[in-house]
C-alpha cells in the first residue's frame, strides 16, 4: 500500500460522509427546494462505469441481458435515447477519459496509453462549464494522472479503486487517500449525492459520476454473491472462434478466457492459493489484499458464498472445454453481478433526483469508459477495434427532448465535452475535434453528420499484448490496419483487415483483398489517409 494511503483502520480512518466543503463556502446552501423548479441552464449528470458492455444493459437486447436485466437503466432509456452506434476512438480507461475532459483524440491530448501522458495545457470542458458559473465535480474513478482541474470539488479512487472499502482523496484530505468502509458503487453513489445536497439551489451544477464496476476483477457486493447461481448464461456465436482469415494480432493476444483468465485472482478460487501453478495470483494479483481489506463481517458473507462452489470445482477436476465453460459461466455471473449493484445505485441517485424536484431540470447521460468482450471470440478485456470493445453503451435523457427513442447516428466519446458546453450555452472551442450531439436528441437527421469514425490504439507492449492499430468505420464496413515493431517473440506487423458488418456482424470473415470489395477498400483507405492527415496522425 503505498504512503501516501492510510493504513487499513477503518475505525480510525472512516470518513464521514458529510462533506465540509471548507474550500468552497459558496456551496453550502441546499439544491432542493419544496417545489418544483425550472431552471436554466439545466444541470449534468454524466454517469459513466469501467468496462461495461452494451451486451449485459437490457435495453439493448442482447441475449445475457435478458437474463440479468437492468431495470433502471431501462428507464433512462424509455426516458430519453438509446444510442446504437456509440463508439470510442481509443478502447482503454485512460485515454478515453481524456477524451472526455478534452474532446480531442488521443494524439491530441496526448493520452494514448495508460499512465502519465495527459497534456494538461489543453483545456478540460469543466474548467469552461465552472467559468460560466457550473457548480463541478467529479466522484469515483479519476485514473488520469494529473489533479482533477476545474472542479470545484473531487472525492476521487486511489488509481484503479477497490471494490471492499476503497481509499478516496478529496480536497480536504491534505493529500492522503483515506479509507471508507462500504462497496465503492454505493460509496460513488452516496458521495454524489451529497455533493448535490451541497450545492446552491440557484445555480446549475455538473457532475461526474464515475463507478469503478465493473472492472476486473469483477467482485459483487455481498448481497449479490449468490445471485445467478443457477442462471446458464448463453455462448456466443464466436466463443470458439479459431481467427482462420485474421491478421496475427488476432492470435498474439492475452486476453483469452482459456489461456489468460486467472483461476485464483479472477474466479477467486482462494483455496487453489498454495497450488504451485496458480500460487503467484494470491499475492501478485492481490486476491490476498482484497481479502484483508474486508471486514469480519464482508469476509463471512464471501466465503460462505464462494467455499462450496470452489470446494465442488476441486472435486470436478475439471479439463478442456469442460474447463474453458465453467471459467465463462462464473466470470460472467460475478460481472454482472457487479452490474447489479450498478443499477441499483442509479436507480437511487434517480429516485433522489425525483424526490427533490430536480429530475426535469437534469440532463443524465449514461456511458461506459469502452466496451468489453463477453466471450466473444473467445476474450474478455477490450482493446481492440472491433465491435464488442470499439462500441460503448450509451443513453442520454434530456428533459426536453423526446423520450423512448433510438439514434443510428455514429456518436464518439470525443463529442460528450461539446455536448455538455452546448447545453450550458458555451461555444465549444475551435480546437475541439468532437461535436455535439444535441442535434441527435429529437431523433432527426442533422445536415452533414459525420459518415466516418477514426479509431487508434496505441497501448502496445502492454498487459493482453494487443498489437497498435487504427482504422475507420462507416455505416456498414470497417477497415483496420495493424501495424509497428513486435515486442518479444511478436514479429513485426504490417496488416489490414476489412469487414462487411451486415454480411457478416461478428467480425470472422475479413474480406481484404477480395476482388468483390475493392470499391470498398479504396474508399475507406482514402478516408483513413484523410483522417491521418487532418488529425495529424504521427504514427500508423
Amino acid at each position: 500500500m503505498s504512503d501516501s494511503k492510510s493504513k487499513f483502520n477503518l475505525m480510525e480512518n472512516k470518513v464521514s460522509c458529510s462533506f465540509s466543503f471548507l474550500l468552497l463556502p459558496a456551496l453550502f446552501s441546499a439544491c432542493q427546494s419544496g417545489t418544483p423548479v425550472k431552471q436554466k441552464p439545466l444541470n449534468i449528470i454524466h454517469i459513466m462505469t469501467d468496462d461495461h458492455s452494451y451486451q449485459t444493459l437490457s435495453a439493448y437486447g442482447h441475449p445475457i441481458s435478458q437474463l440479468a436485466p437492468t431495470p433502471n437503466l431501462d428507464r433512462l432509456a424509455n426516458e430519453g435515447i438509446l444510442f446504437r452506434k456509440a463508439f470510442v476512438e481509443n478502447s482503454l480507461s485512460t485515454p478515453s477519459r481524456a477524451c472526455l475532459m478534452t474532446g480531442l483524440y488521443s494524439h491530441q491530448n496526448g493520452q494514448r496509453q495508460l499512465g502519465k501522458g495527459i497534456d494538461t495545457t489543453n483545456v478540460f470542458f469543466s474548467e469552461l462549464l465552472q467559468q460560466q458559473g457550473y457548480q463541478t465535480g467529479v466522484v469515483g474513478k479519476w485514473h488520469i494522472q494529473c489533479e482533477p482541474k476545474g472542479f470545484d470539488f473531487y472525492h476521487i479512487l486511489w488509481d484503479q479503486g477497490d471494490y471492499y472499502n476503497p481509499e478516496f482523496r478529496s480536497p480536504q484530505s491534505n493529500g492522503k487517500y483515506i479509507q471508507e468502509e462500504g462497496y465503492a458503487t454505493t460509496l460513488i453513489t452516496d458521495h454524489s449525492i451529497r455533493f448535490i445536497e451541497e450545492c446552491e439551489k440557484d445555480k446549475p451544477f455538473c457532475l461526474l459520476v464515475h463507478h469503478k464496476a465493473p472492472h476486473r476483477n469483477w467482485m459483487p457486493d455481498t448481497p449479490y454473491l449468490e445471485l445467478y447461481k443457477d442462471v446458464e448464461f448463453p455462448y456466443p456465436d464466436t466463443f470458439y472462434d479459431d481467427y482462420t482469415t485474421r491478421c496475427e494480432a488476432a492470435r498474439s493476444q492475452e486476453m483469452s478466457i482459456e489461456k489468460d483468465m486467472t483461476l485464483v485472482y479472477d474466479l477467486k478460487l482462494d483455496n487453489l492459493k498454495d497450488d504451485p501453478e496458480n500460487a503467484a495470483q494470491w499475492t501478485t494479483q492481490s486476491l490476498l489484499n482484497s481479502f484483508e481489506r474486508m471486514t469480519e463481517e464482508q469476509k463471512n458473507a464471501w466465503f460462505e458464498a464462494y467455499t462450496p462452489r470452489n470446494e465442488e470445482f476441486v472435486r470436478q477436476n475439471l479439463t478442456g472445454d469442460d474447463l474453458l465453460k465453467w471459467k465463462y459461466q462464473e466470470y460472467l455471473k460475478d460481472y454482472v453481478r457487479c452490474i447489479k449493484t450498478i443499477d441499483d445505485e442509479i436507480g437511487r441517485l434517480i429516485d433522489y433526483l425525483e424526490q427533490v424536484h430536480l429530475l426535469e431540470n437534469t440532463v443524465i447521460v449514461y456511458t461506459s469508459d469502452q466496451g468489453f468482450y463477453m466471450g466473444e471470440h473467445g476474450w474478455f478485456d477490450k482493446r481492440f477495434m472491433y465491435e464488442e470493445s470499439f462500441r460503448t453503451p450509451l443513453i442520454i435523457r434530456h428533459p426536453d427532448m423526446k423520450k423512448g427513442i433510438e439514434s443510428e447516428f455514429l456518436v464518439q466519446n470525443i463529442d460528450y465535452a461539446p455536448t455538455y458546453l452546448d447545453i450550458a450555452g458555451i461555444e465549444k472551442p475551435e480546437e475541439m475535434s468532437g461535436r455535439s450531439l444535441l442535434p441527435l436528441l429529437e431523433g432527426g437527421k442533422p445536415a452533414n453528420w459525420r459518415e466516418y469514425l477514426y479509431y487508434h490504439y496505441y497501448d502496445y507492449p502492454a498487459v493482453h499484448q494487443v498489437r497498435r492499430h487504427d482504422g475507420v468505420r462507416d455505416e456498414r464496413y470497417k477497415l483496420i490496419h495493424f501495424y509497428g515493431e513486435g515486442a518479444g517473440t511478436d514479429p513485426d506487423i504490417n496488416c489490414n483487415e476489412l469487414y462487411d458488418l451486415i454480411a457478416d456482424p461478428h467480425e470472422i470473415n475479413n474480406v481484404y483483398g477480395n476482388p468483390q470489395y475493392e470499391a470498398v477498400t479504396v474508399r475507406l483507405q482514402t478516408e483513413l489517409d484523410r483522417f491521418r492527415t487532418d488529425l495529424k496522425v504521427d504514427e500508423y
